[in-house]
């Protein structure tokens, strides 16, 4: 059964650290939770969701910078860090609270900038998630974070380089860091991407 909603949250999400920038902007439906954010910005990026990740954003009432994300028993120096499936996106995106840090993988530390844009009447025969528009490739899975993406992309430029090869080879056989189409973004359903994730 779907849900009904009435608006749509339209997101601008920026890579941080990568030049020329590699940002998505796309609409969620009101009763988002953090995880089903987490899944939208994994699946319009084109990440893998082979990580761990957490956002960092104020709370309304406290103003104080909260984690949202997966808790572990092994949380360091007592950071409470929110489930995501349990909080909702319009309870603390607003106006007013616009803004929001999303890291993904914390070996390479790839941090995005989520900038809510706009909160929109849905539109009764578009289908949520969507995709609005983007920029640029998502770098490899793996590849050493901001440092490792761009010493991949001096490779890359360079077929007499010795690690040509093996790169190419690595990502497929082909790599265009300019190339983007929002209409080949294919958004996951959220509560399927967490019972594979859990088990549940």
């Amino acid at each position: 059964m779907k849900r009904k909603f009435e608006f749509v949250y339209q997101f601008k999400v920026t890579l941080k650290g990568v030049k020329p920038a590699v940002w998505r902007r796309f609409q969620v439906p009101d009763f988002y939770t953090f995880w089903d954010l987490h899944v939208a910005i994994q699946d319009v990026f084109g990440w893998l969701d082979y990580h761990l990740h957490e956002f960092e954003l104020m709370n309304p009432e406290s103003c104080a910078i909260t984690t949202i994300g997966i808790p572990s028993d092994e949380e360091l120096f007592d950071r409470e860090i929110l489930p995501g499936w349990k909080q909702g996106i319009s309870n603390w995106f607003s106006t007013n609270n616009r803004s929001a840090l999303y890291t993904y993988d914390f070996g390479d530390d790839w941090k995005h900038v989520v900038r809510l844009e706009k909160i929109l009447p849905r539109e009764e025969k578009k289908k949520y998630p969507f995709c609005v528009d983007g920029k640029r490739a998502c770098p490899p899975e793996d590849c050493g974070g901001v440092w490792g993406y761009r010493d991949f992309l001096k490779v890359l430029k360079n077929p007499e380089h010795e690690e040509y090869e093996d790169l190419l080879n690595w990502v497929g056989g082909k790599f265009d860091p300019e190339y983007f189409d929002p209409q080949k973004v294919r958004f996951m359903d959220p509560v399927k991407r967490r019972k594979s994730a859990f088990g549940e």
